[in-house]
């Protein structure tokens, strides 16, 4: 939920190995997929994914780790999980791989309701996980010219795309590292959603979803603030002032993702089920997956219940990672060190 931080590390990317798209190490990148059409049956016009790529892609075009955005997050906000030097909060190591970070569709930067010329606001069609996921690979085939990829992984709604991707695109990657995600939202998790939802829609501001001042009130900052952790690890970082200075300045409202934006991507989360193709069974859907998994759930998580994840992990007979923490949905962070390691290690052996 926008909770994670990050530094920039920049580097030069091999002039040799360029694609048509190729910029610095880093860089901002935008790609032009024309109409996307969403499961629903109906389509993204002028359709954009925002992605960044790190370190060098090889000959063969098979070194690639991808790495979807998180839920409001943006790639400029998982910059330093890609590197090639040592550091606590890499994932990727670019000195083996050709990391590649994608925007989610409705992040503000892809195709999203606050960006959209044609389809502005509420107008702007409710797409899914795997519709997210589906545009990415299109950008990987049509753009880069990639036919297969090392892995994929990603944090939160970035765990959820990840396995999207197993179960989408089997022949596709060797490894999948889906981290304190879903394969589908267990029912706790759908009543979450849809009570931000509803409080974003319920401000004094939304007029419909056609607000002049973002609705991103005290109440959806709250939601954040409350669920992202537990009692006990966020009465140790905050004192009473600081939070009464924090919901001061949220009532003044304007704050983080536009809202149209949250509502959009909180409803793809709710759409997830990996096992919606084959008549609700996770047991066929894990079947399909032929890559290699490496799952990560935290076991005081309030924002992704560790159940669907864990479950799912036992019938791909996938490792299982338990962050066994009290930071919550931010054990990612709490306990990096320990994280970050075993991924390294999953992605390079």
């Amino acid at each position: 939920m926008g909770a994670l931080k990050s530094l920039c590390l920049a580097a030069a990317l091999s002039a040799t190995l360029c694609t048509p798209v190729c910029a610095a190490d880093g860089e901002q990148k935008i790609a032009e997929l024309g109409t996307c059409k969403l499961a629903s049956g109906e389509v993204i016009l002028d359709c954009r994914v925002g992605y960044r790529t790190f370190g060098t892609l090889n000959a063969e075009r098979t070194n690639v780790v991808v790495m979807p955005t998180w839920l409001n997050g943006r790639t400029e906000d998982m910059l330093s999980l890609f590197g090639a030097t040592p550091g606590k909060d890499r994932l990727v190591d670019t000195s083996k791989f050709f990391g590649v970070a994608f925007d989610a569709v409705g992040d503000g930067v892809s195709s999203s309701p606050s960006n959209s010329k044609r389809q502005a606001g509420v107008t702007f069609p409710q797409f899914t996980t795997e519709d997210m996921v589906r545009a990415q690979y299109r950008v990987l085939t049509e753009i880069m010219q990639v036919k297969h990829v090392h892995a994929v992984t990603g944090l939160s709604m970035g765990g959820h795309q990840t396995f999207a991707w197993a179960v989408l695109y089997p022949e596709f990657i060797d490894l999948a590292v889906p981290i304190v995600g879903s394969p589908r939202p267990a029912p706790y998790d759908l009543l979450l959603w849809q009570a931000q939802i509803e409080a974003l829609m319920r401000d004094r501001e939304w007029r419909g979803g056609n607000y002049s001042a973002n609705p991103a009130r005290a109440l959806d900052f709250a939601f954040g603030e409350l669920l992202l952790t537990t009692p006990s690890d966020y009465n140790r970082r905050k004192t009473r002032d600081q939070v009464l200075a924090d919901l001061e300045k949220a009532r003044k409202g304007n704050l983080g993702a536009d809202a149209n934006d949250k509502i959009r991507q909180a409803q793809a989360m709710m759409q997830l089920d990996v096992s919606r193709d084959f008549g609700g069974s996770l047991e066929r859907a894990a079947r399909a997956v032929k890559a290699r998994v490496f799952v990560v759930v935290a076991k005081q998580d309030h924002v992704v219940t560790p159940g669907p994840a864990s479950d799912f992990a036992k019938l791909i007979g996938a490792k299982l990672l338990v962050l066994e923490g009290d930071c919550g949905h931010l054990a990612t962070a709490c306990e990096s060190a320990r994280l970050n390691q075993a991924v390294r290690d999953f992605l390079s052996h």
